[in-house]
């Protein structure tokens, strides 16, 4: 007879399917990271090379503006991509992920034949598109999938892959960019296209969504967004909504613009093009390792002082960093002391993790991925905004430091916000 900690083992134990599946989430989302954070690394050769092609002069404050409607569409893209949650709610979590896959990598290889600024904006947008919906699929698979005792753990796991992500593209800029040029980086972007095989074959739909498909597939679009605004979700809807806006603002503003201050104070103290191409990727990677630490710890920390105290700590981190480096070292300090924050900054970054565990805690299945789409891709258009203003403001000071600074405010705010969503620590995941 087996004893109890075997049958606890045995329960415990992952399946091919779950093992499968979380490795298409966190394959997809790691491509994904390294797809989003290629046109932060090569922003400056990129635009130095299509402003002069679309018309416009090569200046600080116009790298400024164009990289900031670059983010600003990317982000709106994401925005739309909200519209991902219904159809994985009606037509499946494995399927839907394929697709948001499929779109982002494709738009992200032909940003690399853009032949003028204009070209390269649409681009973005469309990756975007793509970008917004995977996270969101890959979140609701694995908190569906997963059993309850590892659940919270997985999604800590998960949101390692997209800062892994970062830091498998910042290699890759240390050694392709001087060697090839910016439009290979985008090229490299059609690798996430080779996992739609993989999760085609080798991965099937949750347990938990099988149990609702034949109810959801009767289901029109219009009733998934309306039913995470009904009266019980309204409030955690709106608030989920919110705080993700504040973490959109903290990474598009000061994570994202990174290797650009970083590029600039390194072109200021007079280094070379290497050694400044360098320094970015270094400066991407340490932030990012930080980040994937901060993912690690955060299942720990949010069962221990709850998943609002946590997202308070990461918050509160963010804060500090961007307010520090952006507001103070870039004006007063070097290269090296702007480092000094970096981890700080990357621990912060760790915030989108929490919604990963949290999210999917606080709706049933027959809404789960159409609440969890709303609430990380809508946030994403006053991020486009805040991130819009933020490149006119570079354009305006002509410097990136005070506007960037000041989008550390968000995360003040964001700590008033947190009493609206509910604390689910010690919930078991609805039906």
């Amino acid at each position: 007879m087996a004893t109890l900690t075997e049958e606890r083992l045995a329960a415990e134990r992952l399946t091919r399917n779950q093992v499968n599946g979380f490795l298409a989430s966190w394959g997809g989302w790691l491509l994904d990271g390294m797809d989003s954070s290629i046109f932060a690394l090569v922003l400056t050769p990129a635009l130095t090379e299509l402003l002069p092609k679309s018309g416009i002069a090569v200046t600080p404050g116009n790298l400024g503006l164009w990289g900031g409607i670059g983010f600003a569409l990317f982000l709106v893209g994401w925005g739309l991509s909200t519209l991902w949650g219904p159809v994985a709610d009606r037509f499946g979590r494995a399927r839907t992920l394929m697709w948001t896959i499929l779109v982002y990598s494709l738009f992200t290889f032909l940003a690399g034949f853009a032949q003028n600024v204009w070209e390269l904006m649409v681009f973005r947008f469309l990756a975007g598109l793509g970008i917004g919906g995977e996270w969101s699929m890959g979140g609701t698979f694995v908190a569906e999938e997963w059993p309850e005792s590892r659940r919270k753990m997985g999604a800590g796991y998960l949101h390692t892959g997209y800062y892994i992500g970062f830091i498998v593209a910042a290699v890759l800029n240390l050694f392709v960019t001087p060697a090839f040029g910016w439009r290979v980086m985008f090229w490299i972007g059609i690798v996430p296209a080779f996992l739609v095989a993989f999760i085609r074959y080798g991965v099937h739909e949750p347990q938990r969504w099988q149990r609702v498909e034949t109810h959801t597939r009767r289901e029109g679009f219009g009733r998934f967004l309306s039913g995470i605004f009904a009266p019980h979700y309204l409030r955690r809807t709106v608030g989920n909504a919110l705080l993700l806006s504040v973490a959109m603002i903290g990474l598009w503003a000061g994570t994202v613009y990174l290797p650009t201050a970083i590029t600039q104070l390194s072109t200021a103290a007079g280094l070379d093009k290497v050694t400044t191409v360098h320094l970015a990727s270094y400066g991407t990677m340490l932030t990012a390792a930080f980040t994937v630490f901060g993912c690690l710890l955060m299942p720990i920390l949010a069962e221990g002082i709850g998943r609002r105290a946590t997202l308070a700590v990461m918050f509160l981190c963010m804060f500090l960093a961007v307010a520090g480096d952006f507001g103070w070292v870039f004006y007063h300090g070097s290269v090296q002391s702007f480092y000094y924050l970096l981890p700080v900054l990357g621990f912060g970054g760790a915030d989108f993790a929490v919604f990963t565990l949290w999210l999917p805690e606080q709706y049933s299945t027959d809404v789960r991925a159409t609440a969890f789409a709303f609430a990380t891709s809508i946030g994403r258009f006053l991020g486009a905004a805040i991130t819009f203003l933020v490149g006119a403001g570079v354009s305006y000071f002509h410097s990136l430091g005070t506007p960037i600074a000041l989008t550390s405010i968000a995360f003040l705010i964001g700590l008033a916000l947190l009493g609206l969503v509910p604390e689910t620590k010690g919930c078991a995941l609805p039906d």
